[in-house]
């Protein structure tokens, strides 16, 4: 079962949350958060990423010192405020006229712990120590993880009903790409005890974004275990999250730029990737699009689209019977078939000749790219199921790095956790 927790969220006022909500913290680096926060000073952006203001190294203790004190500087300033009584969230996105419901409080960093929460990805050393270093420092949750959990129709059902009710959200934000996104707080105890129960029907939980979030929140919790493990709060053992159901979310592709082929030529390569794949020429392609549609049938075939002198390949390479769910993988596939034995690309976290882009980016972004000579080819993959997802973290298994790319993505700084 999964245990669901009110909380006192810590949120900008209603007037200042469009000047403080910010995009989380690891989809722009230093010198685009700087850049936001020159043009929004108020962005939570100061807090998330206070490196972006700060001359040292990313990872100095300073940065995280600065991002202390100015939470606490937005809380003395009445910039941020916290709820007075425990309460659940709605968060609403809409975008493009679809709308995602998910519902955001606290979940039980034990069960992360147990395995009842599971994860389908590997984190960074590096990114797990910086975000546990500023949970530790701000003393907070201020960027929710996103799980993911089978369809509930109660569940579904208490939400529209709940926001049919408060009708009207706490805050509305505008993000940068156009979504809307609403917050409708929950804090009548008995629909608070409806949904409570509704989370214990559910078996899993799974992490869908936000695998360094939560693993960074478990390691403060064990750190302070270690210090005091009878001085913990409850809190400390919680991690803020917004859970959507299965059929709440869209999962896309995450598509890879090749910004060098090594020492191999494009022309070498093609005529390698002919041995291994068929290769048909996308007869016209709208560019606005986020997933090519296919020629051949994907249900046979794995199937990625490769962009190169101006012209779309279909790559096709007929599946085999798996030995299990990551090798069904499109991207298991071309690590393992393509990119590892053409262009010797060992490890795809690493390797200094990919790139990735987000799976919800037209394939535009990709062709510009290219175009500009800044990458020799683009490769564009298809979207990873929740199913899949589902099943990979079921069996234990980690998913090949950048395999999936969610929406909605969520912001940061309009609903805040404190550990204690």
């Amino acid at each position: 079962m999964v245990h669901l927790y009110p909380f006192q969220s810590i949120h900008p006022t209603k007037e200042q949350a469009q000047d403080i909500a910010a995009v989380p913290y690891d989809v722009v680096d230093a010198k685009e958060a700087a850049e936001i926060i020159r043009k929004q000073p108020l962005s939570f952006l100061n807090i998330s990423r206070s490196d972006a203001r700060l001359p040292c190294d990313p990872y100095d203790a300073q940065v995280y010192a600065t991002a202390k004190e100015t939470f606490a500087q937005y809380m003395r300033d009445g910039l941020l405020i916290q709820d007075q009584i425990p309460s659940l969230y709605i968060y609403r996105v809409t975008a493009d006229d679809t709308s995602y419901t998910g519902l955001c409080g606290c979940f039980d960093l034990l069960e992360y712990r147990s395995g009842a929460i599971k994860k389908h990805e590997l984190t960074r050393v590096q990114k797990e120590q910086d975000r546990t270093h500023h949970i530790d420092a701000v003393n907070a949750n201020t960027g929710p993880v996103i799980f993911l959990h089978a369809h509930n129709s109660n569940i579904q059902h208490l939400l529209a009903q709940n926001i049919k009710t408060i009708q009207t959200p706490s805050m509305i934000i505008t993000a940068p790409d156009g979504s809307l996104h609403e917050i409708f707080p929950i804090s009548e105890p008995e629909q608070i005890d409806a949904l409570i129960h509704e989370f214990s029907s559910i078996q899993q939980l799974y992490i869908a974004d936000g695998h360094h979030r939560c693993k960074s929140a478990h390691n403060v919790l064990e750190q302070r275990e270690h210090a005091d493990a009878s001085a913990i709060s409850d809190e400390t053992k919680r991690v803020m999250g917004v859970a959507f159901g299965e059929d709440q979310v869209i999962v896309y592709g995450y598509h890879r730029l090749l910004l060098t082929l090594h020492e191999t030529t494009p022309e070498a390569f093609m005529d390698a990737l002919k041995e291994v794949a068929s290769l048909t020429p996308y007869p016209s392609l709208d560019p606005s699009v986020s997933k090519i549609k296919t020629i051949q049938d994907a249900n046979g075939f794995h199937i990625f689209h490769l962009y190169y002198d101006k012209t779309w390949y279909e790559v096709a390479i007929p599946k085999k019977s798996p030995q299990n769910p990551i090798d069904a993988l499109d991207v298991t596939v071309l690590q393992n078939l393509i990119l590892e034995p053409l262009l010797k690309i060992t490890d795809p976290r690493t390797d200094p000749a990919l790139q990735y882009v987000g799976g919800s980016s037209p394939v535009s972004v990709l062709m510009e790219v290219v175009d500009r000579g800044e990458a020799v080819f683009a490769v564009a993959m298809q979207p990873v199921s929740v199913a899949d997802v589902f099943a990979i973290a079921d069996s234990g298994g980690i998913m090949p790095p950048k395999s999936t790319w969610f929406e909605p993505k969520l912001l940061s700084g309009i609903t805040i956790h404190l550990l204690s």
